[in-house]
């Protein structure tokens, strides 16, 4: 675990490669993540990828959205029931049920809620308990990230934001992050029914909701759909909803380009991070002096 106001960051950024020619003026947080060499980005597996295709807009444009899921250790329970959804091809046909504003899209089964219409669901689904939000023993932390507003420690594990506290470790509910739906506690959710965060980050979610991944690309198909007129921005008709096509897996999908995160391990990382929370380029006039995990997106990128 380290600090990035700690002597050994500010070493790192003294020596870093990516620093040579830096000055307070010149350097942006985007700067740094185009200088960052090669051997600073980590390739993202196919088979950790989520494509969900969209029905085309009005226009008659394509709509797709990029799932990165979420590691090991956490929320595996869920991921493991996401992967035989998608292998029993279950999503096709599903759709965005409910756009809240600042706040998130959400699609799932539009009868879901009728038992009697309800589309079944393959056997061998897990029930994760509650228990699972977090991970009760300690997991590695690239990097600290202080000023936390909700009395936790924060920091990126692997490429992904994390708060810990009194022994506990759990993901961070960001923008484009995607969740589990479910009902009153002691359900859980299974997977079935997923959201994205489409506002300012709600971390009053973390421990109570299940995180199972992030969108790396496409979140303006769900960010720019209409906001729902029901409560909590639920739609009111099928009309409404935008259909999902399909959910495949990254190594089905033919054409699909590769995905790489910035190390969050890498020195790129550290100096990327420190400009986030003290930029003092042209446009700056007050530095902030520090800044919250979910204002650290994790820089990705597609190759060819």
């Amino acid at each position: 675990m380290r600090n990035f106001f700690s002597a050994f960051v500010v070493s790192a950024l003294l020596t870093a490669p990516v620093l040579a020619e830096d000055t307070p003026s010149q350097r942006t947080p985007n700067d740094i993540v185009a200088a960052a060499p090669p051997g600073d980005w980590k390739r993202i597996a196919p088979s950790d990828l989520l494509v969900m295709d969209l029905a085309p807009d009005a226009a008659g444009k394509a709509r797709r959205v990029v799932i990165q899921l979420i590691p090991a250790p956490f929320s595996q329970g869920w991921v493991g029931n996401i992967r035989k959804l998608v292998a029993a091809r279950w999503y096709d046909g599903i759709a965005v049920v409910r756009v809240q504003d600042n706040y998130v899209a959400q699609w799932g089964d539009p009868e879901g809620e009728t038992p009697a219409k309800a589309k079944p669901l393959p056997k061998g689904l897990t029930v994760v308990p509650e228990s699972e939000y977090a991970v009760g023993h300690g997991v590695p932390v690239d990097l600290t990230i202080p000023n936390d507003s909700y009395r936790t420690g924060t920091g990126i594990h692997a490429g992904w934001p994390i708060a810990f506290a009194e022994g506990k470790t759990w993901p961070t509910h960001c923008y484009g992050y995607v969740g589990v739906g479910r009902n009153n506690s002691p359900d859980t959710g299974t997977g079935a029914e997923l959201y994205a965060v489409i506002g300012h980050a709600p971390r009053q979610l973390d421990r109570n909701v299940a995180i199972v991944g992030r969108v790396i690309a496409g979140i303006e198909n769900l960010s720019a759909l209409p906001r729902g007129t029901g409560d909590i921005g639920f739609y009111k008709t099928p009309e409404e909803r935008t259909s999902i096509r399909s959910i495949r897996m990254g190594n089905e999908v033919t054409g699909l380009p590769t995905y790489e995160y910035l190390s969050t391990e890498s020195r790129s990382f550290a100096a990327y991070v420190d400009k986030r929370a003290n930029r003092q380029d042209d446009f700056y006039i007050h530095p902030a002096g520090g800044v919250d995990v979910c204002n650290v997106p994790v820089p990705i990128r597609a190759v060819k």
